[in-house]
């Protein structure tokens, strides 16, 4: 077991060193952007409308074919054919995507309105456009570099385009106070810098070939991704445009912000995501697989649930250290998205048996009937509750997900999940956070956020500790790194005189 664990968590290490930088940015990028009013209320609701309008497109803009590309890979030879393949999705998206562009651009005006965006926001919009359909061609290399297993290229590249993007936003947002414009023309001016970048991976897939044939099988697969794709996105991004139609743009602003905050748990899903897919595939051919995917799942959820604890403790802390008192309000939002985003990677662990048995229609059925479900519920809670319900919203949606794909995955698949171990992390988890968000003293927020988020981290190890949440093999690698770890810290071992 312990090989498997490793393999996976250098995985996830490496994908997610881009991922966990990118929020540390983005979080500190806040800060400023708050502190120094360079970005007003207002500003994060027009954000809120764009990032929801832009996960649509984004999805849209991909036709499914991503997964198309990866899927098709490997079943085609080198040369010829997979230039072949690789080509026809290539100019299919080039006369596609164009066409969409156009039209949107010269609508832009028109549709602006339609999504609540005032027309101040109107060059953001069209920019965010562009900058969709130049990005839409990206997947090829950074697909190519999973399948070739070149994780470190792909995280370098991944820190490029953050650095990259961090130096376009002190230029543009903090330094000639471009706004919301500031924002999307850095995103713009990255990719345009990143494509010729990344041309080398995909040079040897391209060709100024076409094959209809290749493409009707490409969109037989990846069409019924899309209504999957669009309700994926529903599940987080409905719920802003249905509060932008409920509340002023400044409340749409506090819960943008809140939001944000409670997705931080999403650095560790996302790069889970991309290593977690090869992992499985791969280990799914070898004895004991599903003994394998039923522990490391036990694993996976122990870190989302630490982070969920985390997230709920220092929350207040964490609002008024990089926010200010006016979103106070968003308190109720923070532990509620950090809940849903940890429901969205349990769905990840544990509805592989449908990409591993070939039954991927039943991903449709369980994002769409989660869509259904948050739709209702939007036009009940939001309403009512306002940005608590919208967070609600966002809850309620990503539960119906997980149990819904969980249950078709276990028709198909049946894994043995060590029920009586999640149950001791749900405990200690809970315990943990209720501990640090209630039991210490009121603090300042920066010393809040180091004590309650040190005082959740030690009291969850220590109750898994005593509830014999460890096997005597977990004890025994732990008790290993640990020593390691002070070897390291306590420097060079001096060698006795007899050894000299």
């Amino acid at each position: 077991m312990r090989g498997p664990a490793k393999h996976l968590t250098k995985g996830v290490a490496i994908y997610g060193a881009g991922d966990a930088i990118m929020q540390v940015v983005n979080f500190s990028l806040l800060y400023v952007y708050v502190h120094y009013n360079l970005l007003t209320l207002a500003d994060y609701g027009a954000l809120a409308v764009l990032l929801s309008v832009e996960a649509f497109a984004k999805v849209i803009n991909r036709w499914g074919l991503d997964g198309a590309f990866m899927r098709f890979y490997h079943d085609r030879d080198e040369g010829a054919p997979r230039r072949r393949m690789a080509s026809t999705i290539f100019w299919f998206l080039v006369a596609a995507n164009g066409l969409i562009l156009a039209t949107v651009l010269t609508a832009s005006a028109w549709l602006s309105p339609i999504v609540k965006l005032d027309p101040n926001y109107l060059t953001a919009f069209r920019l965010m456009f562009v900058n969709i359909f130049l990005i839409s061609f990206t997947f090829f290399p950074f697909q190519i570099m999973r399948l070739q297993n070149a994780s470190l290229a792909y995280s370098g590249y991944t820190f490029a385009r953050t650095v990259g993007t961090v130096v376009l936003r002190i230029v543009l947002v903090i330094g000639l106070r471009m706004g919301i414009t500031g924002v999307y023309l850095s995103d713009l001016l990255v990719t345009i810098v990143l494509l010729p970048l990344l041309w080398r991976w995909f040079r040897p897939v391209a060709a100024f070939l076409f094959s209809s044939d290749e493409l009707k099988q490409a969109l037989r697969f990846g069409l019924p991704r899309l209504p999957h794709g669009i309700a994926q996105q529903y599940l987080e991004s409905g719920p802003k445009l249905m509060l932008g139609r409920q509340v002023s743009d400044t409340a749409l602003g506090v819960y943008q912000n809140g939001a944000t905050l409670g997705t931080a748990v999403r650095f560790f899903t996302s790069a889970f995501e991309t290593a977690w897919a090869p992992f499985y595939y791969a280990t799914s051919r070898q004895p004991g697989a599903k003994q394998i995917f039923g522990k490391m799942a036990t694993y996976g959820i122990a870190v989302l649930i630490l982070l969920v604890a985390g997230t709920t403790a220092v929350a207040r802390d964490v609002i008024l250290l990089i926010l200010s008192h006016d979103y106070l309000q968003a308190l109720p939002v923070v532990p509620t998205i950090a809940v849903a985003m940890a429901l969205q990677g349990t769905y990840l662990l544990t509805s592989i048996g449908l990409n591993l048995t070939s039954r991927t229609e039943f991903y449709p059925a369980s994002t769409l009937t989660a869509a259904g479900v948050g739709f209702l519920a939007g036009l009940w809670l939001i309403p009512r509750y306002g940005v608590a319900g919208a967070a609600t919203t966002v809850f309620l949606s990503y539960l119906t997900q997980l149990v819904v794909a969980f249950t078709f995955a276990q028709r198909f698949y049946p894994i043995t999940y060590e029920v009586g171990r999640l149950l001791r992390l749900v405990l200690a988890g809970s315990i943990a956070a209720f501990v640090g968000l209630r039991l210490l003293p009121p603090m300042a927020p920066w010393l809040g956020v180091l004590a309650r988020g040190s005082t959740v981290v030690g009291l969850y190890a220590g109750l898994l500790w005593l509830t014999g949440f460890f096997r005597p093999t977990e004890r025994a690698f732990l008790r290993e790194m640990i020593g390691r770890l002070r070897r390291r810290t306590s420097g060079p071992r001096t060698l006795p005189s007899d050894d000299l």
